[in-house]
């Protein structure tokens, strides 16, 4: 297996018991190099452990965890220095300003002079944090999980992992910080672990979603909505639809009808085809004229709802 074939992150059979309680269940993974990946997953489903496991801050009680081929249950420095680490809730030294938090972590991996100097002015710029002569004690939230993330990468990660950057921040701040993840998109593989949906199909190609400590399923985005979610048919005609929906209601191809004003039809349908030829086929038969069809898709919400029940 080349370099570049080799997974970022591989994880089979992991398993993590604390007491009575088993926070990971048999998790089997595959992170691709390169990838934005979502590590999906409602507030407790094991996300956090299974980071902790990865970084070697906890040991699994089964099962195998490979951070580049490198087993992290035996993983050396070398190996970490090829890992950025955000944490859920980071910490800082508020009497420093960004540049000398940054010079501190940097010097942590052996970095310096020049070289350093380099990638602290990079980051600065990176996280929007050019020219703040601020200590961070006085940041907001955003600009401090933005240093976060650039800390992360002062050691430039081949892999960057990050534990809920965005859970706890305005609308504002998470815009920064998803700003700033979309920025690193196919310079190095970003292991994104959040609940928040919409933040996952922001930024992310690939997803897994964790639920009670298990993997219920992998994939690109897009190949997620087409496999588990029915496609939406938006269709607007030029008079009242209410006789149009039921109709469309009692079609085989047809599981949802939604009213979106009173002349527009949203459409959940199985068979997207199916649909395609029928639907003008019925509003021609009702004397009706045809404005506007054309399809959407599932969002990644519908698919989160339909395999893990709602639960958050």
């Amino acid at each position: 297996m080349t370099d570049a074939a080799m997974p970022a992150i591989e994880i089979a059979g992991l398993t993590k018991v604390y007491g009575k309680t088993r926070a990971l269940d048999g998790v089997d993974l595959i992170v691709p190099q390169g990838s934005v990946f979502g590590f999906l997953g409602p507030n407790g489903a094991g996300k956090t452990t299974t980071l902790r496991v990865l970084t070697g801050l906890a040991a699994p009680t089964s099962g195998t965890a490979h951070i580049l081929g490198h087993d992290v249950t035996s993983a050396d420095n070398d190996v970490r220095a090829d890992i950025g680490f955000l944490p859920d809730v980071p910490g800082f030294y508020p009497w420093m300003t960004a540049p000398e938090y940054l010079r501190f972590a940097g010097g942590l991996f052996g970095l310096a002079g020049e070289t350093l100097e380099a990638r602290v002015e990079a980051l600065l710029g990176l996280a929007g944090l050019t020219g703040v002569k601020q200590k961070v004690g006085g940041y907001s939230r955003g600009m401090k999980q933005r240093l976060g993330v650039a800390q992360a990468l002062i050691n430039s990660p081949k892999i960057l992992m990050l534990d809920e950057p965005t859970s706890a921040l305005d609308p504002i701040g998470r815009k920064e910080v998803l700003d700033m993840l979309s920025a690193l998109a196919g310079r190095t593989t970003v292991f994104f672990s959040t609940h928040i949906l919409s933040d996952v199909e922001r930024v992310c190609d690939t997803v897994a979603i964790l639920h009670k400590g298990s993997v219920v399923t992998q994939a690109p985005i897009n190949e997620l909505k087409e496999r588990y979610g029915a496609q939406k048919l938006m269709l607007e005609v030029t008079a009242q639809t209410d006789a149009l929906a039921a109709l469309f209601a009692a079609a085989p191809w047809c599981s949802a009808v939604e009213h979106t004003n009173g002349r527009a039809l949203t459409l959940t349908v199985s068979d997207i085809e199916a649909a395609r030829v029928a639907v003008p086929a019925v509003v021609a038969a009702r004397g009706l004229g045809l404005i506007r069809l054309e399809a959407g898709e599932v969002s990644l919400e519908e698919v989160f709802v339909d395999l893990v029940g709602g639960e958050q």
